[in-house]
């Protein structure tokens, strides 16, 4: 830069101007050198405080199983529910059959008015199980089930076919016996009797649900 001067004195005044600029820049640099230290002394400070600083390792979470969906549960709880309501072969069922050609049945307190609306299907039938074919523990397993998931459902009356017995040895009604066998087991069931000629007749058993 060229400055023009007319008069010694301008001289002075510039050159002062030049020296002030120079020692306020040299404070400046002075004040953040200060700064800088005074930053490292704090840092040297917490390190001695501290102690050596080892990083962290990362550590994975580990993974969560997910929960099975609640209606796999409650599906589980009632297995493990008709597995404890296991029927028998061995139950004494005759003392507790009516002295009629059906061989109708009713639990303790239920009149025998229950059981004739039965036979004369007052109550719908809503659910059916065919026993037709089944050996005997295949069919005493598909009737427990049957019986546990009617009343679960809040049905009262279901049909449960048994057959008429005319392909067994000596065309006895195994089956037959058997069923009304397990019925009566059943806490679910509080009567039931054979059903009408138009809903099966000899071959099927009418059966009362105790209310939800």
């Amino acid at each position: 830069m060229s400055l023009k001067t007319r008069h010694l004195c301008e001289l002075a005044a510039i050159r002062k101007a030049l020296l002030d600029a120079q020692r306020e820049t040299e404070q400046a640099a002075a004040i953040e050198r200060e700064r800088i230290a005074a930053e490292q002394r704090e840092q040297q400070l917490f390190a001695l405080t501290v102690g050596p600083v080892v990083a962290m390792r990362e550590v994975a979470a580990p993974a969560r199983k997910p929960r099975p969906p609640a209606a796999a549960r409650q599906r589980e709880r009632d297995e493990a529910a008709v597995m404890l309501e296991a029927i028998s072969d061995e139950f004494d069922v005759e003392s507790l059959l009516a002295t009629d050609d059906a061989l109708s049945y009713r639990r303790e307190g239920i009149t025998p008015e229950v059981v004739r609306k039965l036979r004369r299907g007052v109550w719908a039938i809503q659910a059916q199980l065919d026993l037709h074919g089944l050996r005997r523990d295949e069919a005493r397993e598909r009737l427990n089930r049957f019986v546990h998931d009617a009343k679960r459902a809040g049905l009262r009356c279901v049909r449960v076919i048994h057959g008429k017995g005319n392909g067994s040895p000596g065309r006895e009604p195994v089956l037959k016996r058997k069923v009304q066998t397990w019925l009566v087991q059943k806490k679910e069931v509080i009567a039931f009797a054979q059903a009408r000629a138009s809903d099966g007749g000899n071959g099927a058993l009418l059966v009362l649900l105790a209310p939800s």
